[in-house]
């Protein structure tokens, strides 16, 4: 349904209007504005079901405007490349307006997604930060965590950063030891998610416990405990790829139909 080639030779087109990380309602219910002329300020973005797209950037949200996570809750799981690409595309936007080599304002060019330093010839380009998300079993059980951030009696997988020089799999051990005190024997590749959060790639993995002693670290993660798949805690949204682990390791177990 999305094509990732730039529209750019086109002068109209559906719009996503965004600003501060909220999207406007467009029309039937979704985040696409009509068909409509394209002003010089817009960001041609992709083709949509074969129509071109452009997102706005506006200065400020309107009071009915919904947040990235309400509208990936709200809208079929196909959506979610489009509002990821949106999202992670303005959070450049917005921050690449100069250069970070020199500090000159930077031109955005038209055929790439690329910000151009007239005065040192630096160009930036969106970034995107690999980050590891792993649920970690033991048997049937589910070890799951929660941040200090999360929601009241929300529970997840464990996620971090990679670091330079550092491989995925080096990551997944790393953080795991490093969060709860646990080492981690066979790690397998699950699949990957763009998460607009604000420019994330999420690599996920399975990891098999080599015992059930938690050791939580007290900052990143406020509490850990492991969870019988016959009884859990208010799961992540749906949306997340860490659901889609949690999911998929209950319908190893039979927990899920």
């Amino acid at each position: 349904m999305l094509r990732r080639e730039l529209p750019s030779e086109e002068t109209a087109g559906r719009v996503i209007r965004l600003a501060g990380g909220r999207i406007a309602p467009g029309v039937d219910d979704g985040p696409l504005q009509a068909f409509q002329p394209w002003h010089e300020r817009m960001q041609p973005l992709c083709w949509w079901q074969e129509e071109p797209v452009a997102l706005s950037m506006e200065a400020l949200p309107g009071d009915d405007w919904l947040d990235a996570r309400a509208w990936l809750a709200r809208l079929p799981e196909s959506w979610f490349p489009l509002v990821s690409t949106a999202l992670q595309v303005a959070a450049w936007l917005d921050n690449h307006r100069f250069c970070g080599r020199c500090g000159a304002p930077a031109r955005r060019l038209g055929a790439e997604f690329a910000m151009h330093c007239e005065q040192c010839g630096h160009r930036n380009y969106p970034r995107i930060s690999p980050c590891i998300i792993t649920l970690v079993t033991h048997g049937e059980s589910l070890l799951l965590a929660r941040s200090p951030r999360f929601p009241p009696g929300r529970y997840s997988t464990l996620a971090g950063f990679i670091e330079p020089g550092e491989s995925a799999e080096e990551a997944v051990r790393r953080e795991i030891f490093e969060e709860v005190g646990l080492s981690v024997g066979r790690v397998s590749y699950y699949r990957s998610q763009a998460w607009p959060f604000p420019h994330s790639l999420m690599l996920g993995f399975f990891a098999e416990a080599a015992s059930r002693r938690i050791r939580i670290d007290g900052v990143e993660i406020a509490d850990a405990a492991w969870f019988s798949p016959r009884r859990l805690p208010q799961l992540p949204p749906l949306y997340s790829i860490s659901r889609a682990l949690i999911e998929t390791h209950l319908r190893e177990v039979g927990a899920r139909e």
